[in-house]
């Protein structure tokens, strides 16, 4: 067998090749130790930062540290952006659904709901909402404050849980000044992901679990689940913040839970219903969905990784996945743009197409309610109806305050607001014999609400008091919140 060099002195040419072919290699193992040395030199960058105290909740001074995170955190600013069903744009609810006016009365959702926004304008929404400015009369719990600020965990350290959900939502307005932010989902010292409202952890306990159980990627959905959940404010400790899991993650288990307390949120002004309001449970929706069972995250999908300058970072743009599908959707999906679009629009056009039908079922029962208790019906003729009116529209309720118009679980979205609307047409039925009975001709003569302000008319509610309330408010109480938060601002450092 012939050596190497033996070939070469035959073949001249091919020790050029050996040559050429070793300078290649040898330029590319180059490029990969300088790519080493960079990153290795990008990671020291990063791990040289500022200290942060444990309760610190400015996101301006994280942003010191991480200036990529917080760059793309600002664009939540943004309210630019509307897809078919949601986005970050302004949508007046009670305007685009009216029903909901009659849905709601005598709950403060009948004032004012609006589409939210990005998480850097929780402070600001939810001081301008009617359901919140200037009423003293009968103020909000200050649990309210618990999912819209990095004060939050800040005030429970000083005060304590139990301290800090009791009082009014007045009492608590000077000590909540900072968005929701950074504090709220990580570690200051290490980065690493948190749970920083005790309601979750609570949750996953009372499930036999522990934080410890689970993996980094379903932390990323986790610390989403601080708020973006269903819950309810038990009395005993006052207004203590609870999430209703212990029976599973459905519509129909909270529902049971809910009954099983006899817990109810308000009590209907027209069908004298005790209703329940579901909060916004995105997280269960979700958990019944195909990417919760395919291992896909929250972040996956709403903030997803994106690279810079040979960094790779999550990308803090909290929104919604069809303004970024590219990101977004292109790690899974291999469809066009606009095919991807389409198949969204189409799934939510379903469901909006029931939700729609289930809305005009759910006004009409609580108005034939109020007809029947005004031509003298009594409790025992109601009960079955109110049974009905209170489960129907908790399954209204239970997809239409989830965000994304319930893509986040098609399938379970229309069998719930299927459900939903059989209880409601149930309701109307029993109260169709009430009526009957009490010599009331069916179907009644249903009152003009096909506007917002028709609506409020009808269920009695002042619109310009409540609005010279919430003016009063802004020059008031949140100017003088604004005054002492200033004040604060320099001590925040001993935290």
């Amino acid at each position: 067998m012939k050596s190497i060099q033996e070939r070469i002195r035959e073949k001249p040419w091919l020790g050029w090749v050996l040559f050429f072919v070793t300078v290649i290699v040898v330029f590319l193992i180059g490029l990969l130790a300088s790519s080493i040395i960079e990153r290795r030199s990008e990671a020291l960058t990063l791990q040289t930062v500022k200290p942060l105290p444990e309760w610190e909740p400015r996101n301006e001074i994280w942003g010191e540290n991480y200036p990529r995170e917080y760059e793309t955190y600002l664009k939540t600013l943004d309210t630019t952006f509307a897809s078919k069903y949601g986005g970050s744009a302004f949508i007046d609810y009670l305007e685009k659904y009216p029903e909901l006016v009659v849905m709601w009365a005598g709950y403060s959702f009948s004032k004012e709901y609006n589409q939210g926004r990005g998480h850097a304008h929780a402070i600001e929404d939810i001081r301008n909402i009617l359901r919140t400015g200037g009423n003293k009369v009968k103020p909000m719990p200050a649990t309210c404050w618990s999912c819209k600020s990095t004060d939050v965990p800040r005030v429970m350290a000083e005060k304590g849980i139990a301290e800090f959900y009791s009082g009014n939502w007045f009492d608590k307005g000077h000590d909540i000044i900072n968005p929701i932010g950074c504090q709220d989902c990580h570690d200051p010292k290490t980065m690493n992901l948190r749970i920083t409202r005790p309601a979750l952890i609570e949750a996953i306990e009372r499930q036999g679990k522990s934080l410890k159980d689970f993996s980094h990627n379903q932390m990323r959905s986790l610390v989403c689940a601080q708020c973006h959940v269903e819950y309810y404010f038990k009395e005993d400790p006052e207004n203590y913040l609870t999430f209703p899991w212990d029976n599973g993650f459905s519509a129909d288990a909270m529902e049971e839970y809910y009954d099983n307390l006899d817990f109810t949120d308000w009590t209907h002004s027209l069908s004298k219903t005790p209703m329940l309001k579901a909060q916004h449970p995105d997280y269960e929706l979700f958990m019944t969905g195909t990417h919760a069972e395919q291992g896909v995250s929250c972040a996956d999908c709403h903030m997803p990784y994106k690279t810079e300058g040979g960094v790779k970072f999550t990308d803090h743009h909290i929104q919604s996945p069809l303004n970024n599908i590219a990101n977004s959707c292109f790690n899974c999906h291999r469809d066009e743009t606009e095919q991807l679009i389409r198949m969204v629009y189409s799934r939510q056009d379903r469901i909006m197409e029931l939700r729609s039908m289930l809305e005009e079922a759910l006004a009409a029962a609580h108005i034939e309610a109020k007809t029947a208790w005004d031509n003298g019906a009594v409790q025992s003729e109601m009960y079955r109806a109110q049974e009905l009116i209170r489960h129907a529209q908790w399954r209204w309720d239970w997809v239409a305050a989830a965000n994304a118009a319930g893509f986040h679980s098609p399938d379970e979205a229309l069998r719930v607001l299927g459900t939903g609307i059989q209880k409601a047409e149930q309701a109307r039925k029993e109260l169709a014999l009430v009526l009957v009975k009490y010599g009331v001709s069916y179907p009644i003569q249903m009152p003009d609400i096909s506007t917002k302000e028709k609506a409020q008319q009808y269920i009695g509610l002042d619109m310009e008091m409540l609005s010279a309330d919430k003016e009063e408010f802004l020059k008031t109480t949140a100017v003088e919140w604004d005054k002492k938060a200033k004040e604060r601002q320099g001590t925040l450092k001993k935290y």
